[in-house]
Order: structure tokens, then C-alpha cells, then sequence
């Protein structure tokens, strides 16, 4: 693409398409060839009092040492210009480049930030408005393909559906480094356990089904169980758009119970993708997903990549204070009785094995934090496999084949300052499911 920047003019054609924590995404409406099909991720930046780890910064000299491997990512002062190349060096291999969309970066003006905030703000969901907004002192946005649609279907333009899916973390971690009092960790998921916390916190409503062990599980029935569960109390784990617009799950927020209301307009939009009988097309996407999902494999190096974290955030933050040579505070916190030989032994490992861990552990905290993107497009007689990268599944309910692709995106570099945070939260998320099982186990 030519030397383009984006100003105030522009703003206008770019809406609002939801966000995360870190990012708002933008999908693009105009008529310009350089971004049709495109979306845009812009980075926020949080309001007084919600400080969180200033991801502007470029990487620092633990940063730098830690991946020091990628001497791409060496040569750049800017952490937005690293962070897309961390996904095109690093996770990109990690989950097969017909997966992965690294993006390209594109200059914008500080104007076209400023009337990009007013235009999304209507949108936005309170509790987004409240902690972030646009960070409008960045010079430049990533802009990526719209895997909710298909850019090479057939001339007639079929329709196309797509689900976005935060699968969360796949597996329970057997870390000789958990403590005996954290024990529950090896026996139930870390998304379950997240659940209580946030219902304490009131950041959700109600709880939600879903476990993360059943879509990873490589059982048909489990995988179908556990999209299920997103459908039933979607929160922001489970999405579906149509043709690009969405149509199931929350924008940029966490949406609760799906209700009866809700699942009947979910019926009515999926009518002329799905081909089912009355009432049946959520059962059949449902189950057109499940079986894509199961046949792809697709889980199963998304799965491989989150093992890479095989000391668990217990073992893995002694790593990281060897790292940043200053004295483990966990070390510290620990009472004599519970330090046990196998913490202080992390202390004395040589410093590439410290690097080593904590590396692994933050690929893994990427991957266990990106969503997936399925999209489908239902075939008709003549039709061909629009790409060599896309894949085809049979509905069997009602004898269409759909062609497929899949995508994962939000594939962020973590900060390493972040282990510290990550170790908090771990606390957090064991103690409160604790304190919640001997309350329910006393009534």
C-alpha cells in the first residue's frame, strides 16, 4: 500500500465494531480499495486512576534480553511497531502463518483520533467509557483483514457467518510449583475458578457454564457441550456477526444470559445461511461449529502453545525476579514453613533457563488470551474453495457443505512487568473460589 495517512475526513468512515481491554476495533465502511474488507485496531489509554502497564513504552532492557532471539523485534524505539511484529515473528510460526494475520501499520493524525473517539463514543458500552478512551497521542493504527467476511466468495456475493471465540485456557496445570494450598488449580479450570471472582467483583451478572477443558478435549460432544455453554451466557467469550454486523454477544462489553427474546433474533438472522427447519438453524450452527472445530484440529496447536507455560505463574515468577535481579518478594511473602527447597532452587538456575520460563510463560499468556475467528460460507453447485488456505465442513442436519477459515487474532505481546500482575490475580482467583467452597460447604 502506498504512503497513506488517515485525518479527520477519514474518521467517518470507520464504525465501531467492539473492544477489548487494550484495543478499540473499527471496521471500514468507505469506498477506498486500500481498506475494503479491512478493520482497524486503535490502542486506548486509561482515564486518571486506572494506571495499568503503559504499553507505549519501547521494550525495555529486561524486555530486550528476554527476546533477544528476534532481532526484529530488537531494531524498533516503538512498542506499537514490536508488538506487530511479535506477531508476525513469534506467533505466527507458533500457530502456522495461514492463522495468523499480522496487519500492517498506517500513520493517522492526532485529528483523526479525536473525531474517532466522539464518533464511537455512542456505542461503547458504559463500563468501556468509564475506564478508557482513545489514546490520541499515537501517531500510527494496525490495520488487519476483516476475517468476519469473505473477500473472494462467489460472484453472487452469498452470505457469510462468522464466530468469535475466547477459548481461555485449555488445560490444568501439573507444576511441581503449586502450592499444596493451591491445590484445587490441578483439578478444576482456571476459567471456572475466574468465574466466582468476577461474580464477586460484580463485573458479571451470572455464571457461566462454559469450560474451556470441553472445546480442547478433541471429544465431538464435549466441543459441542461447551459451545453450548458460550451460546447460553455468551459474557465476551463468544460472538457471531453476519455479513460483517453482528448479530449474537456483547459489542464491546460482556453480554449476560441469553434470553428467549434474544435467541428468537438469533433464529431469524441466521435464516439464509443455515437452511434448517423452522426453529432448528441455532441447533445446526451450533453444530456446525462444534464439528468444524473438531475436524480442523485447529485447538490442538492453540493448545500446544499454551503448554509452553510448564511451571504455572507459582514457579514461573521466581524466573522473573531472577531476571530483573532484584530480591523475589514472593520468597519474601512466604512463611518459612511454606518456602519449600524446590523455590529456593529456582534462585540458583542458570539466567537463559530463568529467560527461558518466563519467555514460554508469556507466549502462553498470549495465546491463552486471543480469541478465534471461524467464518462460513455456504456453498451451491459450482462453487469453488475461494483460497488454498480455506478448508470445507459438511452440516449433515441439512446437507450443506460451508467453506471455511479461521483466524487468530488479539495475539499481544505481554508486557513482562505483567507477571507481577499475573501473579496477584492468581492469588485472587484461588483464594475467593476457596473461600466460596468452605461457605458452601458450611450451609
Amino acid at each position: 500500500m502506498e504512503m497513506v495517512i488517515l485525518d479527520k475526513e477519514d474518521a467517518v468512515d470507520w464504525v465501531y465494531r467492539g473492544e477489548g481491554a487494550a484495543n478499540l476495533v473499527l471496521a471500514y465502511t468507505g469506498s477506498s480499495p486500500s481498506f475494503i474488507g479491512k478493520v482497524m485496531r486503535i490502542q486506548k489509554s486509561q482515564r486518571k486512576g486506572k494506571s495499568r502497564v503503559n504499553e507505549n513504552e519501547v521494550l525495555t532492557a529486561h524486555e530486550r534480553l528476554l527476546w533477544r532471539e528476534y532481532k526484529e523485534l530488537m531494531v524498533w524505539p516503538n512498542r506499537e511497531i514490536v508488538q506487530q511484529l511479535y506477531v508476525k515473528h513469534v506467533m505466527s510460526p507458533l500457530l502456522g502463518p495461514q492463522h495468523v494475520d499480522a496487519g500492517m501499520r498506517v500513520r493517522v493524525t492526532k485529528e483523526f483520533l479525536l473525531s474517532v473517539e466522539k464518533n464511537v463514543t455512542c456505542r461503547r458500552p458504559a463500563c468501556r467509557i468509564d475506564s478508557s478512551q482513545v489514546d490520541v497521542n499515537r501517531d500510527s493504527v494496525l490495520i488487519i483483514s476483516d476475517h468476519s467476511v469473505f473477500m473472494n466468495g462467489t460472484v453472487k456475493g452469498g452470505p457469510c457467518i462468522t464466530v468469535e471465540i475466547k477459548p481461555k485456557c485449555g488445560f490444568l496445570p501439573i507444576s511441581r510449583f503449586i502450592a499444596e494450598e493451591n491445590a484445587v488449580k490441578r483439578t478444576l479450570s482456571r476459567f471456572k475458578m475466574h468465574q466466582e471472582l468476577k461474580l464477586h467483583n460484580q463485573e458479571i451478572s451470572e455464571y457461566s457454564e462454559y469450560n474451556p477443558l470441553d472445546l480442547f478435549s478433541g471429544s465431538l460432544d464435549r466441543i459441542c457441550k461447551a459451545i453450548e455453554a458460550l451460546y447460553a451466557t455468551p459474557q465476551n467469550n463468544f460472538r457471531v456477526f453476519l455479513n460483517g454486523s453482528i448479530v449474537f454477544g456483547g459489542l464491546g462489553g460482556g453480554a449476560g444470559s441469553t434470553t428467549v427474546l434474544v435467541g428468537e433474533a438469533f433464529e431469524d438472522s441466521l435464516k439464509d445461511v443455515i437452511k434448517a427447519d423452522d426453529g432448528m438453524c441455532k441447533t445446526s450452527f451450533i453444530q456446525l461449529v462444534a464439528e468444524t472445530v473438531y475436524s480442523s484440529g485447529v485447538l490442538d496447536q492453540l493448545l500446544e502453545v499454551q503448554k509452553l507455560d510448564a511451571y504455572d505463574i507459582e514457579g514461573a515468577i521466581h524466573a522473573y525476579y531472577n531476571i530483573i535481579s532484584q530480591p523475589c518478594m514472593v520468597c519474601r511473602e512466604l512463611s518459612k514453613d511454606k518456602l519449600s527447597n524446590r523455590h529456593t532452587s529456582l534462585h540458583s538456575i542458570p539466567l537463559e533457563e530463568s529467560l527461558k520460563i518466563v519467555k514460554d510463560y508469556l507466549i502462553s499468556a498470549t495465546v491463552k488470551d486471543c480469541s478465534l475467528m471461524i467464518s462460513f460460507r455456504p456453498m451451491v453447485d459450482g462453487d469453488v474453495v475461494s483460497e488454498s488456505s480455506h478448508s470445507t465442513v459438511y452440516l449433515g442436519s441439512t446437507k450443506q457443505v460451508f467453506e471455511y477459515k479461521v483466524y487468530f487474532i488479539d495475539l499481544d505481546l505481554k508486557p513482562l512487568k505483567k507477571m507481577e500482575d499475573y501473579y496477584k490475580l492468581d492469588k485472587k482467583i484461588v483464594n475467593c473460589y476457596c473461600q466460596m467452597a468452605k461457605t458452601e460447604h458450611k450451609r
